[in-house]
């Protein structure tokens, strides 16, 4: 086995922008955040001023039922979700998450597929003398993959032990954010009567002020302009979310809870005696909102009275993840502020931006230096949720990806991997993780070699490119977004309810999904 050396370039530093000759300037937003020139801030969703005051714990006066018939439920009883849009085409399938044939992840590729993907003769995953392939996390990686490795510095032993995750083969365009790759309005509407995931404040949140919170854009049939994201720069802006005002600070937090039970109580006796003349079907929504403003009012009071509820740096588990790099480094910031309204259910999903990974820049350490960031991004999400006990969809995806010639950068970043040299669509690929802190999710079939194709939805062909009929999330990114919405629904036992909410151009759907359903009503 001949491996080709070439001469060693510089890898550029982690914030360093990515200047490519072959490309136009950057011009668009979306350019400048692929070449990663732009960098880290965080976003929110503003959800409509009826439904912001929303949460979980409302006061101990007012009875479940009221509660849920006023909305006061946090995250709407669905698993938190979290999408890592990783602009500028990155590389996931094979040298990050191992990719194979029909079989699954373990029917390995040709040691050609695997050069282009980034892996020399040395390296391959079906290596006879070395075994490079992880599956700490359920799903298999390669070992050195550096998404792998950043998760694992991140996660404790424990926490991958209750992580599953399932890999989708699927192309999408090359640099560009004309892909409608964001599922998180499909989240949104993910459930019963088309009531998905919401938060206890927010719906959605995300990283860009963009109409799909991220990079990438959101399929036009989904959007839903209530659920815009709003951006928000930095963790003054999370803390910012909620302003009592007055209300507050006139009595003590628990004479004002108080007070405004009473004037729920009261609301709701004096608008049984009007008539609104909106007729039988408006009349009772309409004196159900205005007497619902008293009791969301007072579950905000109550909860969100001390704006350092939300703050992240405040949070120590937070803050013992990333370390002492934290308050230096946007992407820690953006991730952090992001996670920490996520998963407690004070937003119900968001997006989180990161850019530069358009890195096909004729070595290899500077891409591994990105994946190494982007995983420790990942991994300390799902620790918070285990911290949290809290379950927690990830979803990472790209906007196409790129391939390897076969040289090899010898660097100590290069770590000895094939350099990448150009975008290529085909060998791009989705991924997606579930923590369950009642244990590591069942794949369907569990025990069964059909679980290995639950595991790999679609598949490459040996020579490392993505076979366009095997699924049909495989070429067609609209259709990769229903994948992704349809497993998140059967975690919940709800995917019965997918063609009515998104039609059914998915066809059958039971060899789409991954796991076994984890949680039953609220969580």
């Amino acid at each position: 086995m001949f491996i080709i050396k070439s001469q060693r370039k510089r890898a550029l530093g982690l914030n360093e922008p990515l200047k490519h000759g072959s490309h136009k300037k950057p011009v668009t937003r979306r350019d400048f955040l692929a070449q990663g020139f732009t960098t880290g801030a965080a976003t929110v969703v503003v959800p409509a001023a009826m439904s912001m005051m929303a949460s979980r714990r409302a006061s101990a006066a007012a009875t479940d039922q009221e509660k849920e018939d006023c909305g006061i439920v946090g995250g709407n009883g669905k698993i938190p979700f979290i999408c890592f849009d990783l602009a500028g085409g990155a590389n996931i399938a094979g040298s990050n998450v191992l990719v194979g044939q029909q079989g699954g992840q373990m029917d390995f590729l040709s040691t050609q597929g695997y050069s282009k993907l980034g892996l020399p003769g040395n390296m391959l995953p079906n290596n006879s003398t070395t075994n490079f392939v992880n599956t700490e996390f359920g799903l298999a990686f390669h070992s050195d993959s550096a998404f792998l490795r950043g998760m694992l510095e991140k996660c404790s032993p424990t926490t991958r032990a209750f992580v599953n995750g399932a890999v989708i083969a699927a192309r999408s365009e090359n640099d560009t954010g004309n892909n409608p790759h964001n599922p998180m309005y499909g989240i949104a509407k993910a459930g019963p009567s088309g009531q998905g995931a919401k938060g206890e404040l927010l719906t959605l949140i995300g990283s860009q002020n963009s109409e799909s919170g991220g990079n990438s854009m959101a399929p036009a049939a989904m959007i839903d302009p209530a659920n815009r994201p709003t951006k928000i720069d930095r963790v003054s802006d999370v803390t910012g979310l909620v302003d009592t005002g007055e209300v507050a600070t006139i009595l003590s937090a628990t004479d004002t809870v108080q007070t405004l039970e009473a004037m729920y109580y009261l609301t709701g006796k004096k608008m049984a005696r009007v008539d609104t003349r909106l007729g039988t079907t408006n009349d009772p929504i309409v004196k159900n909102r205005f007497q619902c403003t008293y009791l969301k009012t007072a579950d905000t009071v109550q909860t969100f009275s001390n704006p350092a509820t939300l703050n992240p740096t405040r949070d120590t588990r937070i803050t013992g993840l990333f370390g002492e790099d934290f308050g230096g480094d946007g992407e820690f910031q953006k991730t952090a502020s992001v996670m920490k309204l996520v998963v407690p259910g004070i937003a119900g999903a968001g997006t989180i931006s990161m850019g530069g990974f358009d890195y096909h820049t004729g070595d290899r350490a500077t891409g591994e230096a990105r994946d190494l960031r982007a995983g420790r991004c990942i991994g300390a999400c799902l620790e918070y949720a285990a911290l949290s006990s809290r379950p927690l969809m990830i979803y990472v995806f790209s906007d196409g990806s790129l391939s390897s010639n076969g040289m090899v950068d010898d660097s100590v970043g290069g770590r000895g991997k094939g350099q990448w040299t150009g975008d290529n669509q085909q060998t791009a690929a989705s991924f997606f993780l579930v923590y369950n802190p009642q244990g590591r999710p069942r794949l369907i079939g569990e025990g069964t070699p059909a679980a290995a194709r639950h595991q790999q939805i679609g598949y490459y062909s040996a020579g490392g490119d993505v076979v366009t009929s095997s699924s049909p999330a495989a070429n067609n990114v609209n259709l990769l977004v229903q994948t992704v919405i349809l497993n998140y629904m059967a975690l919940h036992g709800e995917q019965g309810n997918f063609t009515g909410l998104f039609g059914n151009a998915l066809g059958p759907i039971d060899g789409l999904i991954a796991f076994e359903q984890i949680v039953s009503g609220r969580i």
